[in-house]
């Protein structure tokens, strides 16, 4: 009998990891693209929390998705709250497919082809066909995993007597029973499995209405601590999330528990009302009914909230690595979004300390800009390992490859910016010094676009700027190779110059390039000149 609950309930958390693994991969894309396009305003954010939950069936991924769009910077805090108070929306969901399907329609018998139907997909096909499979997989697990619960549960229900719980009756019982709740759900890492387990225990009739509401009082509450344990060590960002999606749930918990004898009556004369008077669904009613009515108290208040929050948890730590949290690399494309966020930024800063160093400032000038910007490339080096994509996502693997030959021409540029320059050729009037000046406009105008999150104007200006010295360099170096050996340039000064020459072009072209592969995705790119050669140790003056 206990193996049937056990077993029961483990096929009901594989098909849930599998079908929320299965429409993550599927959506992909889609889910990004209606996460940042639809919460611009609290109400669709609300909208897009709740639908986004109850389509991929779990509100763990959905708040975790959120933190990382946050941490990526694609979504604000203010817009997040929003989400988040959807997430809970759209959780309850799961409630009412075990109460009106799972608890009262024999599914097991249609949930085996399904199951058989997403395995063949999964193992047949690659990408996007794979991941329909794995979440047709799972949707029959989730039915099949039902199905065995519920047995083990009617076998349980002859041994198992109500009044050996803690009572509802009790102001403590009840206490004890959401903290019952919550360790639940801490231990299933999963609410919708731990709801589906009380429903299923109430439809067998080992516990009654109001020890249910109260064990999903805590299950809705326990929900915080995935959230909570990704944000050990995150950024700012992540944990500010992980707070409100803990304030939440707790005040609408605390709002469920004081009102859960009169709330739980109400709904289930409302179902008796509607004709579905089980006690299943009057339990699914009133985990829907509490979170609508958190969500009715704090939305009027969102940028309220959203700003104690931010009082709450203040900005720490390294502002230029804050985008890359474990949050953000749970979905691979949040994951790139995150990374050119950061990219991005450090490529604003690497332009302002280029534009320094072609203005005259010596290596040691810039150090203080310039050794947090190393930082963030080594960071963003060990994020973008992490991330896998695939061939047959074709945006999502050209976003991918962008993003790693963004990273390899910003650390070349930062390379580039470290190295000593001679001076003298970049104060007198010549090629060098019209070169520079040149590339200094290009990076002030590079800088400001890159910081407003548009790469294409810092790419044009920059693309222009480079390629003019491209031409300017390959005409310059053999008139000046002339004049040397003509007696005109000594060959001290000649190599000088030569070295100066290519330094102001390799800054320019690693710039631009970064630039242009920080586009979203960058476009493919003509024929390119190939960037000018370092100089030999053996050539630089002495």
């Amino acid at each position: 009998m206990i193996s049937h609950a056990v077993g029961g309930l483990g096929l009901f958390l594989l098909g849930m990891i599998l079908l929320t693994d299965g429409l993550k991969m599927v959506a992909g894309d889609a889910l990004r693209a209606a996460l940042s396009r639809f919460t611009g305003r609290p109400s669709t954010a609300l909208l897009t929390g709740t639908v986004v939950t109850a389509l991929i069936q779990s509100s763990s991924a959905t708040t975790l998705m959120t933190i990382g769009f946050v941490s990526a910077g694609l979504m604000s805090f203010t817009q997040s709250v929003g989400v988040i108070f959807g997430t809970n929306i759209g959780t309850t969901s799961t409630g009412w497919i075990v109460s009106t399907l799972g608890l009262k329609v024999n599914v097991s018998a249609a949930a085996l082809p399904v199951i058989g139907a997403g395995a063949l997909l999964r193992l047949l096909f690659k990408g996007r066909g794979a991941a329909i499979g794995t979440a047709l997989a799972g949707f029959g697990l989730i039915f099949l995993g039902l199905d065995t619960l519920q047995a083990g549960m009617k076998e349980l229900s002859g041994f198992v007597d109500p009044g050996r719980f803690p009572a509802g009756a009790s102001l403590g019982g009840r206490l004890l029973l959401v903290v019952v709740g919550a360790l639940m759900t801490v231990v299933l890492q999963s609410s919708s499995a731990a709801v589906a387990m009380t429903l299923t225990a109430l439809h067998a009739g080992s516990i009654d209405l109001v020890q249910a509401a109260a064990l999903v009082v805590g299950q809705n509450v326990g929900t915080t601590v995935k959230a909570w344990l990704v944000s050990i060590g995150a950024p700012t960002a992540v944990k500010r999330t992980a707070m409100a999606h803990f304030l939440f749930n707790a005040l609408t918990g605390v709002v469920a528990f004081a009102a859960l004898s009169p709330l739980v009556t109400l709904v289930d004369a409302i179902t008796d009302r509607l004709g579905d008077g089980s006690s299943a669904t009057t339990i699914a009613g009133f985990h829907t009914a509490f979170n609508l009515l958190g969500v009715i108290l704090l939305f009027p208040f969102t940028r309220r909230f959203a700003a104690f929050v931010e009082r709450l948890v203040p900005e720490r730590g390294p502002q230029l690595a804050r985008h890359l949290s474990q949050a953000a690399s749970e979905v691979p494309a949040v994951a790139l979004a995150a990374a050119r966020r950061t990219l991005a930024e450090v490529a604003a800063v690497l332009a302002d300390v280029a534009r320094a160093r072609l203005e005259g400032a010596e290596p040691e000038a810039v150090e203080p800009e310039l050794e947090p910007a190393r930082r963030a490339l080594d960071a963003a080096r060990g994020f973008v390992a992490a991330i896998g994509t695939h061939e047959e996502t074709a945006a999502e693997h050209a976003r991918h490859v962008g993003v790693l030959q963004a990273l390899d021409q910003l650390e070349r540029l930062a390379r580039a910016c470290a190295e000593p320059a001679p001076r003298g050729p970049l104060e007198r009037a010549g090629a060098p010094k019209d070169m520079a000046a040149r590339i200094v406009e290009a990076l002030a105008a590079c800088a400001a676009a890159l910081r407003e999150g548009d790469a294409l104007p810092a790419a044009l200006r920059l693309a222009e700027a480079s390629r003019a010295n491209a031409d300017a360099r390959r005409a310059h170096e053999p008139a000046l190779l002339g004049r040397t050996a003509a007696g005109h340039v000594s060959p001290a000064a000649a190599l000088a110059e030569l070295d100066v020459t290519r330094w102001v072009d390799r800054v320019g072209y690693h710039a631009w390039r970064a630039a242009h592969n920080l586009q979203d995705p960058p476009p493919d790119l003509a024929p390119l000149p190939a960037a000018p050669p370092l100089p030999r140790p053996e050539d630089r003056p002495s």
